[in-house]
């Protein structure tokens, strides 16, 4: 799953897109990584993911494959979601205008809106 998401780096974000031709958003991106390379079906929104009964991993326990969980909408609510690759980074669709890319979680922004993980495949 993690070969294939580095595949996909530079795909332009598209809100609501579910394809490589379209684009993603961000949990369309999980869900298409999910269901393609491990057959695991993910609820198709951030909120709905966060909201799962899927094992809440603590981050000082990720591992390659984790959902990662931000807020950042000014209203303290989960609203973004990338996939941990291992190394303190993760790699996600982030907004309008941008592309498919990497981004460390110590960054300042995304170390600050850090929420939580959650764990939909088997870890090993």
């Amino acid at each position: 799953m993690i070969d294939r998401a580095h595949q996909l780096l530079g795909t332009p974000y598209k809100w609501g897109g579910t394809s490589t031709e379209q684009g993603f958003d961000c949990s369309s991106f999980l869900v298409y990584l999910f269901k393609t390379e491990a057959n695991i079906q993910l609820p198709r929104t951030t909120a709905a993911m966060h909201r799962s009964t899927a094992a809440t991993i603590k981050r000082t326990a990720l591992k390659p494959g984790d959902a990662v969980f931000f807020k950042g909408n000014g209203q303290g609510r989960v609203s973004h979601v990338g996939l941990y690759i291992g190394e303190g980074k993760f790699i996600h669709s982030p907004r309008t205008g941008k592309n498919v890319r990497i981004d460390s979680l110590s960054n300042t922004y995304w170390s600050k809106n850090y929420t939580t993980a959650k764990r939909f495949h088997t870890a090993g």
